[in-house]
């Protein structure tokens, strides 16, 4: 079951950097909320109930109830700006949504059974993840908080593309392939391999040891004459 989650706004009237900084000093910041074929409405948020949610993975991509002066609407994050170097918030964007209106939203991969994959229990490889996350389309009550993708059945030099992925009932991708050169690429999500670095140290240590003889066998020469 999809998480519920609640904020609690104040429309705004003042805006500019001023009204900003005054908002922070009084532990809130400014948002604005838009969409629905309807206004865009300034509104004030408070900082630490924000970011208590933002903890919370699925609150980047599921339907938030916002009450804004005691009005609720259902909202999506759409964007968050934060301060380069400080646990701050500064400024959050919110999108209304339509029950009967698709929505297009980009929402994590949880990646399954990585200690179980074949590739890596019997074949000494690595998992290697292409995507953390990917665009999707649905109607709102279909808006999924991951998509997940089993890695058990991937051997070694296998993958796993985005034609591949099992989606839940109503969602869809919003691309699949993409066109590179002439020839249209599914494009990869996870992958299993062998890892070479271990085999590139052991040839670099010969080439030193052979390096190291043949100077020792100079010095050798050149003491003995």
């Amino acid at each position: 079951m999809s998480t519920q989650y609640v904020l609690h706004a104040e429309a705004r009237a003042e805006q500019g950097k001023g009204a900003s900084r005054r908002l922070r000093h009084q532990g809130k910041f400014p948002g604005i909320v838009y969409g629905a074929g309807k206004e865009p409405v300034a509104i004030t948020l408070d900082h630490n109930e924000v970011l208590r949610n933002l903890l919370e993975e699925a609150f980047f991509t599921q339907i938030i109830d916002l009450k804004t002066d005691g009005k609720a609407e259902q909202v999506v994050l759409r964007d968050l700006q934060r301060h380069p170097s400080r646990p701050t918030i500064l400024h959050m964007d919110l999108q209304r949504i339509v029950a009967d209106q698709v929505l297009r939203v980009v929402v994590p991969i949880h990646f399954i059974n990585e200690e179980e994959c074949v590739g890596v229990k019997t074949g000494g490889g690595v998992i290697s993840r292409a995507m953390n996350d990917v665009e999707v389309q649905c109607l709102p009550k279909d808006l999924p908080e991951f998509i997940t993708v089993d890695v058990e059945n991937v051997d070694v030099d296998e993958a796993i593309h985005l034609s591949e992925v099992t989606l839940p009932e109503g969602v869809s991708l919003i691309e699949t392939v993409v066109e590179a050169g002439e020839e249209p690429v599914d494009l990869m999500v996870v992958s299993v391999h062998v890892p070479t670095v271990a085999v590139e140290v052991e040839d670099e240590v010969d080439a030193a040891t052979e390096g190291g003889d043949s100077a020792g066998d100079e010095s050798d020469s050149d003491a003995k004459e």
